[in-house]
């Protein structure tokens, strides 16, 4: 059991220690070391806890990795995928905090921050297509993201109330018009 709970603290801090990014761009680091590698959970099951993840408040990657290290030891389980996720970032932020102030006007670090920018983008964009796939958004229903996107960004609309609303359509889909379609 203990090596367990070693093998997911340090599965985690390696996905923690090396993400640039943020929570998103960890996605596929993820799903690669939990769904793929280990088979600590299936990938349905990984794709319901991402949707999870992002409705609950807090750091997307701490939720994610909470959620997955219950799903595979409860409690303990919880507290090590957690901490491993949350500890490199803590440990490079004390880092960076000490020595800022001596390069924070220097050029060469502005024009690294300014060039990881672009692939920070793209760390992002990459899983949200892979996800995108993997909950079967087509042609037909690509306009819901859009739409829900669009309604936040332009019109200010708070995200709870999309979120809201997506559960409310999504039970009466799954209620009124999916019995419907099976026929």
């Amino acid at each position: 059991m203990t090596s367990q709970y070693g093998l997911a603290f340090r599965t985690f801090f390696k996905i923690g220690l090396f993400t640039l990014g943020g929570g998103y761009a960890m996605i596929p680091i993820i799903e690669a070391e939990v769904v793929e590698k280990n088979g600590w959970i299936k990938k349905e099951e990984f794709l319901d806890l991402i949707a999870v993840a992002q409705s609950c408040p807090g750091v997307f990657a701490i939720n994610l990795s909470i959620f997955i290290g219950y799903r595979m030891r409860k409690l303990r389980g919880a507290l090590c995928t957690s901490l491993g996720t949350a500890l490199p970032s803590l440990l490079i932020i004390l880092a960076v905090a000490m020595f800022f102030h001596q390069f924070q006007d220097n050029p060469v670090v502005a024009a690294l921050f300014r060039g990881i920018r672009p692939a920070v983008v793209a760390l992002i964009a990459a899983p949200t297509f892979g996800l995108a796939k993997d909950a079967r958004i087509t042609l037909a229903t690509c306009w819901i993201p859009l739409v829900c996107a669009l309604l936040i960004w332009a019109l200010g609309v708070n995200p709870v109330y999309i979120i809201i609303a997506a559960g409310l359509g999504g039970y009466l889909y799954g209620r009124l018009i999916q019995p419907t379609e099976e026929n």
